[in-house]
């Protein structure tokens, strides 16, 4: 990962804004293992301000993205109420498998988590330990050479692995995700997901703040002009 200082995107005495570089985990309990929590809380001390850092949302470990995370204990109250309220919008780019039938819809499904093996499956409604999982997709661009696809995505719920689950149980698994695509299983790398596009109110002023990043990934590659108007664009367009 690069310096940390690099990848801060935005910070005042409430937050920070930066860019999780695929492959750090968010937080683990893995003694030796550096993840984003315990850089930043580095980060603080060294500049000789209290280590404290409040973790509001999560996003996988080989997945990169746009975070936000509270410099007080006032500030996480507020950021995560808005997570709970769903107020807190989470829009991702991934790259995956196939064609679409549908330009654009919403998925909705039932997802039980399997913490032993770390991965989600869909389930029925009536399991009693499935969660709700809904999301809406738009398709931005085929391959040219066919094949896969780029997808904007906007989580309504936050669901243990939901967009990688989601997708490849339509038969559209990300690529990379050894997970969820045999193709990559035992294979090294990082996933074509990234949390591209962020917005939430802000604890300490109460004005909407919005923070988008670019999808480092090589999977991006092929798609960097498309993304780069879609980066433009309004959270609802």
């Amino acid at each position: 990962m690069k310096e940390i200082e690099k990848e801060i995107i935005y910070e005042d005495r409430d937050l920070i804004v930066c860019r999780k570089t695929a492959g750090i985990p968010t937080q683990t309990p893995k003694i030796g293992v550096k993840d984003m929590v315990s850089i930043l809380k580095g980060y603080r001390s060294k500049k000789g301000e209290p280590p404290y850092i409040g973790l509001i949302h999560r996003l996988d470990q080989p997945v990169e993205g746009v975070m936000v995370f509270a410099k007080t204990k006032e500030a996480a109250a507020e950021l995560s109420r808005q997570v709970a309220d769903r107020g807190m919008d989470k829009d991702y780019l991934a790259v995956v498998k196939g064609s679409f039938s549908e330009p654009a819809g919403e998925m909705q499904d039932y997802l039980v988590r399997d913490g032993r093996n770390n991965i989600s499956r869909v389930a029925a409604e009536n399991d009693p330990k499935a969660k709700k999982a809904v999301l809406s997709y738009k398709v931005l661009a085929e391959a040219r050479e066919g094949g896969y696809s780029l997808v904007r995505i906007r989580l309504h719920t936050g669901r243990h692995h939901q967009i990688r689950v989601q997708m490849a149980h339509r038969g559209h698994p990300l690529l990379g995700d050894r997970k969820y695509d045999p193709q990559w299983k035992g294979s090294g790398g990082n996933t074509a997901l990234c949390s591209f596009r962020i917005g939430f109110v802000h604890p300490g002023t109460g004005k909407k703040e919005v923070f988008s990043i670019l999808p480092e990934n090589a999977y991006f590659a092929e798609f960097q002009e498309c993304i780069g108007k879609e980066e433009g664009r309004n959270l609802d367009n």
